[in-house]
């Protein structure tokens, strides 16, 4: 079993991005070094630090319960796509690790997924 994000526009055929709750973890852990933090830093994994105080606008997505809790909004998806963008351009070297490039891909996936929801104006689904 696992995680799928996609638009709640009702069309099975709009892009959506999955990963098994394994994974996603993974991946926001790895989001959140990006943002020059680590996850297990912060209220709800393990830390102390407060996201409020977290000066990141992925703040949304690395916060949001795996399977559990509102979905993302038309605003938070348009607050988040911007650095989800830059992260997406990164461009892994030649015989980098096969991890980051997962990563990338991912990021990449996402971005095309919360660039409908804002087209739509609908929310992004945690399911």
């Amino acid at each position: 079993m696992g995680l799928v994000l996609f638009p709640g526009d009702g069309d099975v055929t709009s892009p959506d991005v999955s990963w098994s709750y394994t994974g996603f973890g993974v991946f926001r852990r790895w989001l959140a070094q990006a943002e020059g933090f680590g996850l297990s830093e912060m209220d709800g994994f393990g830390g102390q630090y407060l996201w409020s105080d977290a000066s990141t606008t992925l703040a949304p997505l690395l916060n949001h319960a795996d399977d559990d809790g509102p979905d993302l909004t038309p605003s938070q998806c348009a607050t988040i796509l911007p650095r989800l963008e830059e992260i997406a351009q990164q461009k892994p070297e030649a015989g980098n690790d096969p991890t980051l490039q997962r990563h990338i891909d991912d990021t990449r996936q996402l971005v095309a997924v919360l660039q409908l929801c804002v087209e739509k104006d609908v929310d992004l689904i945690f399911g």
